[in-house]
């Protein structure tokens, strides 16, 4: 991913400039010399993955020569340094300046996007607070709203399908906590949003089966009926719904296993998306 990024960002220099940048805290001592000098033993730096060292050059081109065409393309420079040497929020800092000042340049798309990935690799695992996830999701999604046919926005589809399902994980591992402390209600509201708000995440299947055992452990056995219909109905062959067709079978008895073993088509579809409708 970083090599991509560095090769597209070459590509971006040649063909367009970027904008006034950010400023470390640390400064270079002050020599004036001309901006292209700068820039170029800046963009030396980087190729040699002196990350830090190419940062305060890129930043040095603004301080000598703030209104000139290398300053504009230091910026993003910088931001992508930054990136490289894992400062993710110093390069979403610089890559957000560039954004507000040069909205309309050819760069602004790469410019949400390595906003977007620095977000998304301060994602945490699913057992820690998940605020970097829901913030890289939010900037993904404005990648893909704001340039649908680039190939930022490719890229960011697939990212958004790993944060929904890390969100996902999220809800589902707090969804388990309430269910084994018995705040059922709360368990319920955890394993919806994975069924309404990640439904193409990969824990949907075991999200439904949670919520037929929420249902039954507060005796409601007609929503615990109907969500293991919309489980069998979308993951027939899932070991979720065999889990749940055994507990139904357990302590719904044959009128609960009845429904779901509907062979018509058409009443199971009807069945289903009465389910779905109620429940959803």
């Amino acid at each position: 991913m970083k090599t991509l990024l560095f090769f597209i960002l070459a590509l971006l220099v040649i063909v367009t400039s970027g904008c006034a940048g950010q400023k470390n805290k640390k400064k270079l001592a002050y020599v004036e010399r001309p901006a292209e000098t700068i820039y170029l033993d800046g963009y030396d730096r980087m190729a040699r993955k002196d990350w830090a060292r190419s940062i305060l050059l890129f930043d040095e081109v603004e301080r000598q020569h703030p209104y000139s065409e290398w300053a504009r393309r230091a910026i993003l420079m910088s931001a992508y340094a930054s990136y490289e040497a894992n400062k993710y929020d110093e390069a979403i800092t610089a890559a957000s300046r560039f954004v507000a000042l040069h909205p309309g340049s050819r760069s602004t798309p790469y410019a949400y996007y390595l906003i977007a990935v620095s977000q998304f690799e301060q994602i945490r695992d699913v057992g820690r607070d998940q605020g970097k996830t829901a913030e890289a999701l939010a900037a993904l999604q404005q990648v893909v709203r704001r340039f649908p046919n680039s190939e930022y926005a490719r890229d960011a589809r697939l990212k958004i399908d790993l944060t929904k399902d890390q969100l996902a994980g999220k809800d589902m591992e707090v969804g388990r906590f309430y269910l084994h402390q018995g705040n059922t209600l709360a368990a319920i509201n955890r394993f919806r949003n994975v069924v309404t708000e990640y439904d193409t995440t990969s824990h949907v299947p075991e999200a439904l089966h949670r919520l037929v055992e929420s249902y039954i452990i507060l005796g409601i056995m007609d929503e615990a009926i109907q969500v293991a219909a919309v489980l069998g109905y979308n993951y027939p062959g899932s070991d979720w719904y065999q889990d749940s067709y055994e507990l139904l079978a357990k302590t719904g008895g044959l009128q609960a296993v009845q429904q779901l073993d509907e062979t018509d088509p058409v009443k199971r579809k009807n069945f289903f998306k009465r389910a779905w409708g109620r429940l959803f």
